[in-house]
């Protein structure tokens, strides 16, 4: 039987943040750890991001992790989605995504982004689902984009 989930804000240190992104790291596509250096991201997510997370008995199972650092133009960008593979299906991503959007829509965020391989179909399907829409996109990746409007979700 699986555990109880928690979901909690910014309660993860940088080093609970980097055991689990190195953990997720093959599920990311690319893989996360050939784009950046994962224990310096997890302290940058760890001081300049708001963190939704996921635990289950003392473990981060799933984070989303948002920067909201665009106060005059009131844009947020979502930098990080991950779930442990054995956690997937689970619905923990759409959960955290769905308390990100509503965090944001408290804080006065008027739009959010976020960029995801083109190629990882049940990434933009969960995006999809919460109210984002393709914008540019190029070979690799694309960029998705919500519109908080009055409450509301608008993608275009």
């Amino acid at each position: 039987m699986i555990a109880a989930v928690e979901y909690l804000s910014n309660k993860a240190s940088a080093v609970e943040i980097a055991v689990h992104l190195w953990t997720c790291d093959t599920d990311f596509v690319p893989p996360l750890s050939g784009r950046v250096e994962i224990n310096d991201y997890a302290q940058k997510i760890l001081s300049k991001a708001l963190r939704f997370e996921a635990w289950s008995s003392g473990k981060l199972v799933g984070l989303v992790a948002t920067y909201c650092n665009d106060q005059e133009k009131r844009i947020a960008y979502i930098t990080s989605v991950s779930v442990l593979k054995e956690w997937t299906g689970k619905g923990i991503a759409a959960c955290l995504m769905s308390r990100c959007i509503k965090d944001m829509k408290a804080l006065g965020i008027r739009q959010v982004y976020l960029e995801v391989a083109s190629d990882n179909t049940p990434a933009i399907r969960l995006y999809k689902r919460n109210g984002f829409v393709a914008g540019n996109d190029n070979v690799s990746f694309v960029t998705m984009k919500l519109n908080l409007k009055n409450g509301e979700e608008h993608g275009q």
